[in-house]
């Protein structure tokens, strides 16, 4: 190894040439070129994998095996040694370590990968959590409408009576009033009151509220894969931190009352002729940063 690093740094920092090193050491031209490319021996590497030739003609039995065992629970899929056995009944007369390095290998290729999410400035996350409050004295659910800017860690909460049109409508301008813009591109989960119908991967079917809502605002959308809320994780985040840390019972009739950052912000439920003026009102600018 001394002699490996002696060598790079002649090479590579004193500029000494590859012709005389060879000279001085007799290392071939392949050896010396290893060397300079590698900052530690490479060790041994196949060029090629070896040819299985007992099992070769099994991998696909074993893909198969692999393959049906998804729609199955976890308790009841097979270990790399139940295929063993199956393929020794089948005619295999192999080891069971080829069996189990193969096995090994298709479950790490098939293994879901999940890519840390980044966030561009301008990008929102919307969702619609549920809480209890106190309502002409008793206990009811109500929804309340959350927007959250990933890049910034902003968020708008208001509450409503339940979630709709209406009030998807109007949770989208007051948020836009109380950040003073307009993000450049929002992500929602599957609701109904923006898709009408999920047609498969990322295409959607939107409602017509939905998409006068974005032709009045211009702004960018993506909908969440279906059961992958961790795609808008931080909007998730703060509807359960809402939930626990801002919601206080408020007497009142159809009044609620949201705490956050230390102040009380008082709602009431829209009524239709309020949310059906609300998008006539001037569009405010984009966000930006």
């Amino acid at each position: 190894m001394e002699q490996w690093n002696e060598i790079r740094h002649r090479v590579l920092v004193e500029g000494v040439s590859r012709r005389q090193v060879q000279r001085e050491t007799g290392l071939h031209w392949k050896t010396l070129k290893k060397i300079l490319e590698h900052s530690a021996p490479p060790g041994y590497r196949q060029k090629t994998p070896r040819v299985k030739k007992k099992l070769g003609p099994y991998l696909e039995r074993i893909g198969q095996i692999l393959k049906e065992d998804k729609a199955m629970p976890k308790k009841q899929r097979h270990t790399a040694k139940r295929i063993f056995e199956r393929l020794r009944e089948e005619g295999y007369l192999g080891g069971y370590t080829a069996v189990k390095d193969v096995v090994r290998d298709l479950e790490q290729k098939n293994r879901e990968v999940f890519v840390p999410l980044a966030h561009e400035p301008g990008e929102a996350q919307v969702d619609f959590g549920q809480a209890l409050v106190r309502m002409n004295g008793q206990l009811r659910k109500v929804a309340f409408f959350v927007m959250a800017l990933p890049y910034s860690d902003a968020f708008f909460v208001m509450a409503f009576e339940r979630e709709c049109t209406e009030t998807f409508w109007e949770g989208h301008v007051r948020a836009f009033e109380f950040f003073g813009g307009v993000p450049t591109k929002i992500v929602y989960d599957n609701t109904r009151v923006a898709v009408s119908q999920i047609l498969g991967g990322k295409d959607r079917r939107l409602t017509r509220g939905f998409l006068q809502l974005q032709s009045h605002y211009l702004f960018a959308h993506r909908f969440c894969q279906v059961r992958r809320a961790n795609e808008k994780g931080v909007v998730e985040g703060t509807v359960k931190f809402t939930r626990l840390n801002f919601f206080v019972p408020y007497q009142g009739s159809m009044t609620f009352e949201v705490s956050i950052s230390g102040k009380n912000w008082k709602g009431t439920w829209c009524s239709s002729s309020w949310w059906r003026s609300l998008i006539t009102q001037t569009r405010p600018r984009p966000l930006s940063w």
